[in-house]
């Protein structure tokens, strides 16, 4: 075997010190190619695809998928062949199991998922090959069985490349006794009680798939007592689904006792339910630690006001309508417009873009608007950032926001696209509620909300009348500046929804 190197988790960047496990994209004895994503992780930011440095057989994983590894720890294990080119885990180029980790691969193919997209920069880009050269990984050695008779000519790898010289002989002269024991394991004697299905109940299993593991780890199932349907034994997502489903641990609803007779032993009737732990870690972590600080050290006040959205969704109609036939033109969003009216805003009321030094005891106004929006997806609450909104138009930011809204759908969002917020626009109302009092995020000064536009009374002159009337809030530190400067700044942005024309004269 050439040299096994060990590969530790880089710098993610971001002040990032943790990441979890998502999915191996290389298993145990494949090779791997120089920058190519060796595994899928979860940062506080987004999922990122780290590239392996070198070029070897990997040979070892240092955490399964989901546990959570801290930078500069061991990640992966490779072992790099003195000449520059994969050297296997027994120091052979090519054998016999070459050929049926080969066909384990396709049959496994099925369960390969598509990745985040988002490659880790500064350790390498090229994307991963459609299919790797699988280096000699010997199922039999592994799970302790043999293959069956007359499986393939001795020697014969995938595609015909002939094995290490000697591969064979070495097989054929050992003793009956040892060609059943496990390789690598001459000398020892077998446990006098195999697990179920013939399979000892210590050491490796014929599981090539990451997915595999987790799926039977998830369930409570021992590899070691089950049988696999692939190639040799190989156990593929399948032979774990079918014993999920055949697995004896759920019993039978038992049938109600008659009136008047009581359960024996006193059992209830209804099983007692399983409480549920969700991990605290990734995105759901990073969220709970800055909320908890947020609250700890921003003392912070709310105020809200009703507003006619009248005219505002009337002026907004008559933008997209103009842009009809124009080439490439999007219509415009609410969410752009009520972005633009927190940086005409923001214009006015200065100190609401800024953020709290506590060491220094002073407050930073920032010169810029980064402009942070609440947005839901699969994975939980993520706040993209659009860089420089101030000096976007309605159109330019309608074509950020959607952008980084299916980015974030997508999880490939970049930490930079996460992080450098200094006000953020939380549009609530999709979920259909009015009003709401959020966490303002650490470490900026205010958020603005914005809740359902619904259909309402209301007077107009001094006639009521039927409108389109939306809540607005906003939550500030009130370190930075009091009621006044917030209510000033909310009032101008409602004044602003009411009568658009007055932001054209701050633009």
């Amino acid at each position: 075997m050439g040299e096994v190197r060990e590969f530790a988790l880089p710098d993610l960047g971001e002040g990032l010190t943790e990441a979890t496990i998502v999915r191996w994209l290389v298993p145990v004895g494949d090779t791997v190619r120089v920058d190519e994503p060796v595994v899928e992780v979860e940062t506080a930011k987004a999922l990122v695809e780290v590239p392996c440095p070198f070029a070897g057989v990997v040979t070892s994983h240092a955490a399964d998928e989901g546990a959570e590894v801290a930078v500069g720890a061991p990640l992966v294990t490779v072992a790099v062949s003195p000449d520059g080119g994969a050297s296997g885990p027994g120091g052979e180029a090519a054998g016999a199991g070459t050929a049926r980790a080969g066909a384990a691969e396709q049959a496994g193919a099925a369960e390969h998922v598509g990745g985040s997209g988002n490659v880790l920069v500064g350790y390498g880009t090229a994307p991963a090959p459609a299919r790797r050269p699988r280096a000699a990984l010997r199922l039999s050695g592994l799970s302790g069985v043999s293959g069956p008779a007359g499986g393939e000519a001795p020697g014969a790898g995938p595609g015909g490349i002939a094995a290490a010289p000697g591969a064979g002989a070495a097989e054929e002269s050992r003793s009956p006794a040892d060609r059943d024991a496990p390789a690598g394991g001459a000398g020892r004697t077998a446990p006098e009680r195999p697990a179920p299905g013939g399979r000892a109940a210590a050491g490796p299993v014929p599981v090539i798939s990451p997915l595999v593991r987790r799926l039977a780890r998830e369930h409570g199932l021992d590899l070691h007592a089950m049988t696999g349907s692939g190639p040799d034994g190989l156990i593929l997502r399948a032979d774990v689904e079918r014993a999920v489903h055949a697995a004896p641990g759920t019993p039978a609803p038992q049938a109600p006792a008659p009136q008047g007779t009581a359960q024996p032993g006193g059992v209830r009737a209804a099983a007692a339910r399983e409480e549920r732990r969700i991990p605290l870690r990734g995105m759901r972590g990073t969220a709970a630690d800055r909320l908890t600080r947020s609250r700890a050290e921003i003392p912070d006040a709310s105020c809200w006001v009703d507003a006619d959205a009248t005219e505002l969704l009337a002026a907004r109609k008559e933008m997209n309508a103009a842009a009809d036939g124009a080439p490439h033109a999007a219509p415009i969003s609410l969410l752009a417009l009520l972005g633009r009216l927190c940086t005409a805003a923001l214009a006015r009321f200065p100190e609401l873009n800024s953020t709290v030094d506590t060491r220094a005891r002073e407050i930073v106004v920032l010169p810029e608007v980064h402009l942070g929006f609440a947005a839901q997806t699969d994975r939980g609450l993520v706040v993209p950032v659009v860089r420089d909104a101030h000096t976007l138009s309605a159109e330019q930011l309608t074509a950020e926001l959607a952008r980084l809204t299916e980015a974030a759908r997508a999880g490939t969002l970049t930490p930079g696209e996460l992080t450098g917020g200094t006000f953020t626009l939380n549009n609530y109302g999709v979920f259909g509620v009015d009003g709401s009092t959020p966490i303002i995020n650490h470490p900026e000064a205010a958020m603005l909300g914005v809740g359902r536009i619904a259909r309402k009374p209301w007077v107009v002159g001094d006639a009521p009348a039927v409108r389109s009337v939306v809540q607005l809030s906003l939550t500030f530190d009130h370190r930075v500046c009091d009621g006044g400067t917030a209510g000033g700044f909310l009032r101008h942005v409602a004044d602003c929804v009411e009568r658009p024309a007055r932001l054209l004269r701050t633009l």
